[in-house]
């Protein structure tokens, strides 16, 4: 949540920023009456409750020296009335005010470069050399090694599930297993931690209100499943005080993860790329507001270096203004080649969305005798599925078979 103290004192500033990322103008001068509204009818009750205050202490002296109390009282409980008049105006204003700003997104950092949309992202590095075959590589669903059966998903669920079999459901969990301790290995503790999440967690991390749409709520229950394990991580330090000297604290967990694509309709219809459920290992970090710059670059490093032991060739790419999403400050996403596809494709994004969770979390840290909001950063590390794909791709023979990399093989035992 943006800082509502900064949108009453600069609202230029929080206006400028909030444009970069195509915010609406009509709701942001809706904001900016509503927070001077807010604002006005606050002092109005601070300065009614101070006067009613002064005129309490003139009470007591005027009973000591025997004065006619009585125009004094009718006084003090008419502006006792009216405090009570205004608290009741300030609330509804308030509610209302966090209400708009709860669908408002992150201020984006002055460092992401402006940009409409995807299109304008920008190249930061190309790491790895992409494979090369003496036949034409196939994309993952048309490689005939039986790993995937997408008919038995849909007949279980429905479109968008899958189902894998074999060296293909020992491979989703060998990669599982690899991620995790490639992340313990860099220092993230390991977590296992509730597939389902209630409301007040999802709108910790953002999901809620604006993104419900996007969630399976399960019904008669203040619960849904969980998007990412980025909203359970996080949360589990929602309206905690920490100590400085824990920060920052890295944290991995593996989880599935379930989202209806609400938007996403007619992408990526074939194969496990966008699909309603899906595994995951998620790094999430818990730091000063000091320490996020070099931890944010820790965790880019550490999903990259997994690609990397993995043989999967991949571009760093730093995210523009109009693909930022709704939480993030910033984001760099990883994109792994598909040689099926003939393109890079995100199989990780690295958001550090400085206070902005904090804040709707209550997530501080003491610093001395002051309660600082702290950083929070997400990132995944990996998408397990499309790492599946990656490997599938990268790593395919012309016989339909699949090569697993080294690093795996231990964990295919």
């Amino acid at each position: 949540m943006i800082d509502i103290k900064l949108l009453q004192k600069d609202f230029d500033y929080v206006v400028t920023a909030l444009q970069r990322k195509g915010v609406d103008n009509e709701l942001l001068n809706n904001l900016k009456t509503l927070a001077s509204n807010t604002k006005q009818k606050r002092k109005e009750m601070e300065d009614v409750t101070a006067e009613q205050n002064l005129l309490s202490k003139e009470f007591g002296r005027y009973k000591k020296e025997k004065l006619d109390v009585a125009p004094l009282q009718e006084n003090i409980n008419n502006l006792k009335n009216k405090k009570q008049e205004l608290e009741e105006q300030v609330r509804v204003l308030e509610d209302e005010l966090t209400s708009i700003i709860l669908g408002v997104p992150n201020m984006p950092d002055e460092s992401v470069p402006n940009g409409a949309d995807e299109n304008e992202n920008v190249i930061l590095e190309v790491v790895g050399e992409k494979p090369t075959f003496t036949f034409e590589p196939k994309e993952h669903w048309d490689l005939n090694n039986g790993w995937i059966d997408f008919e038995r998903g849909v007949k279980i669920a429905k479109s968008r599930f899958a189902a894998l079999r074999g060296d293909g459901a020992r491979l989703e969990r060998a990669l599982i297993n690899y991620m995790l301790d490639f992340n313990r290995e860099r220092g993230f503790q390991e977590w296992y931690v509730p597939f389902m999440a209630n409301s007040n967690t999802l709108q910790g991390t953002g999901q809620l209100p604006k993104f419900a749409d996007d969630l399976f709520k399960i019904e008669g229950e203040d619960l849904y499943l969980i998007p990412t394990a980025e909203v359970s991580l996080t949360n589990l330090f929602n309206d905690e005080i920490l100590e400085a000297e824990e920060l920052p604290m890295l944290l991995t967990s593996y989880t599935p993860c379930f989202r209806k694509e609400a938007g996403s309709a007619g992408r990526d219809t074939r194969g496990l790329i966008r699909q309603h459920q899906f595994d995951k290992v998620e790094m999430v970090a818990i730091t000063s507001q000091e320490q996020s710059n070099e931890v944010f670059e820790k965790m880019v490093a550490c999903a990259s270096d997994l690609l990397t032991s993995l043989g999967l060739p991949h571009q760093k790419m730093q995210l523009c203004t109009g693909d930022l999403g709704f939480s993030a400050a910033t984001t760099i996403d990883l994109e792994v080649w598909l040689p099926g596809q003939n393109k890079y494709r995100e199989i990780s994004s690295i958001s550090n969305t400085r206070d902005f969770q904090a804040r709707r979390a209550k997530i501080r840290y003491k610093d001395g005798k002051k309660n600082i909001l702290a950083h929070t950063l997400n990132g995944s590390s990996l998408a397990v599925g499309r790492t599946l794909v990656a490997i599938m791709e990268n790593y395919q023979n012309e016989d339909g078979s699949v090569t697993i990399p080294e690093v795996l093989k231990p964990y295919m035992k």
